[in-house]
């Protein structure tokens, strides 16, 4: 029997690797021969760059830049065996774990830490720049990123903005880079690996779906969402460019908007990159069930979220698939006509979300989980009746 196991990372918990060996460890206890292939997922967020260094090599580059309280930080980035293409992971430079719970505001956090990295890409020699847009603790709309790259933001007295959503109330003007700085970024082409489909602003923007879990308070979503709406008309005014209305454009508190509108960067599925980049289609060959999962199966999961993205592709050729989650969503079930034959949360028992995410207890529980439903499988034989459609 051969099984694909693709975890994303439950994040604020365990890695996408940690995950991935704790499922085949629930599945070896069932099935000792199983022939298993373990393959690092990730969606554009938390774990890209390690997906994407163990699906295609690479090596990484380690730089000190701003980090989302501009404290300084020493961070990574990957650069592809081609020696032309970056992996940028905003989580990494500017992610909500980085940020205390109580100094979280996305009215302050920035994103100069990812122009910072773009820029030491840039002089290495890249000119295909994919920037992860998963697990931002930022509102800013791009201004830090972009400003690090040369633009300059400023109010109606002449201040310069250069950090945090706060600034978008104020903008009044924007300067483009001047002559000669950076040459070489119009050589370059960028891509924001996203998994959501947001728009910038609006009741599904980056204001109101996601700055509360960055620390926004409710007067403060409203301000942003209205400094979101403000930034992209006088970007429009400016510089003809829609920041706004296209898929992903509020992914990462408005970065997506920014990588489009002003470096003229395309929206790339980021689970579909790194299944492409993997080759994926190849190792689900001869498989006879998928496992995926990530630490929350909702509403958000059914918009291109890691797990979805492998059902699909799973599903082109009849191979069923399981996924795990920490928690399950009632909303969750449309992942069923998506692909997703079954899906079952790893949580045994009333645990306070705390407790859930101990690292420890959520790695038994999956293993645990897994052994029972690999246990089931066997005992009603349809692994060993059923073969999927030949690739």
């Amino acid at each position: 029997m051969k099984v694909l196991v693709a975890m994303d990372s439950f994040k604020g918990s365990v890695s996408s690797c940690e995950a991935g060996e704790a499922v085949a460890a629930g599945i070896r206890s069932v099935y000792p021969d199983a022939q298993l292939d373990v393959l690092l997922l990730a969606d554009g967020g938390e774990g890209t760059m390690d997906a994407m260094l163990a699906a295609c090599g690479g090596q990484r580059r380690t730089v000190s830049v701003t980090g989302p309280l501009r404290e300084k930080l020493i961070v990574s980035y990957i650069v592809l065996p081609d020696g032309r293409t970056a992996i940028i992971e905003t989580a990494a430079v500017c992610g909500l774990p980085l940020v205390p719970e109580d100094r979280r505001s996305p009215m302050e956090t920035t994103t100069f830490g990812i122009g910072e990295l773009v820029a030491d890409a840039i002089r290495a020699g890249c000119r295909e720049v994919i920037v992860g847009l998963g697990g931002s603790a930022t509102n800013d709309a791009g201004i830090g990123m972009l400003s690090a790259l040369g633009w300059s933001f400023r109010s109606s007295d002449g201040r310069r903005l250069l950090h945090g959503g706060a600034g978008l109330l104020e903008v009044s003007s924007i300067e483009p880079p001047a002559p000669g700085t950076l040459a070489a970024l119009r050589e370059c082409t960028f891509y924001g690996a996203c998994d959501v489909r947001n728009p910038l602003y609006g009741p599904e923007g980056a204001a109101f779906v996601y700055s509360p879990q960055k620390g926004a308070q409710p007067a403060e979503v409203k301000m942003l969402d209205s400094g979101l709406r403000r930034f992209a008309k006088l970007v429009e005014t400016t510089l003809g460019a829609d920041i706004a209305s296209f898929p992903g454009a509020g992914a990462a508190g408005g970065l997506g908007g920014a990588i489009a509108g002003f470096l003229g960067g395309r929206m790339h599925s980021g689970v579909g990159l790194l299944l492409e980049k993997s080759g994926v289609e190849r190792r689900l060959k001869g498989a006879d069930i998928v496992v995926t999962g990530e630490g929350r199966l909702d509403r958000q999961t059914s918009m291109g979220k890691a797990p979805l993205g492998l059902a699909e592709l799973a599903g082109k050729w009849g191979i069923p698939v399981i996924a795990l989650a920490g928690s399950v969503d009632r909303e969750a079930t449309v992942l069923n006509e998506l692909g997703v034959s079954a899906f079952f949360s790893i949580a045994n028992g009333p645990l306070s979300l705390a407790e859930a995410m101990e690292p420890e207890r959520a790695l038994q529980n999956m293993s645990l989980t897994v052994e029972q439903l690999f246990r089931l499988l066997r005992a009603s034989g349809i692994l060993e009746r059923v073969k999927p459609t030949s690739l």
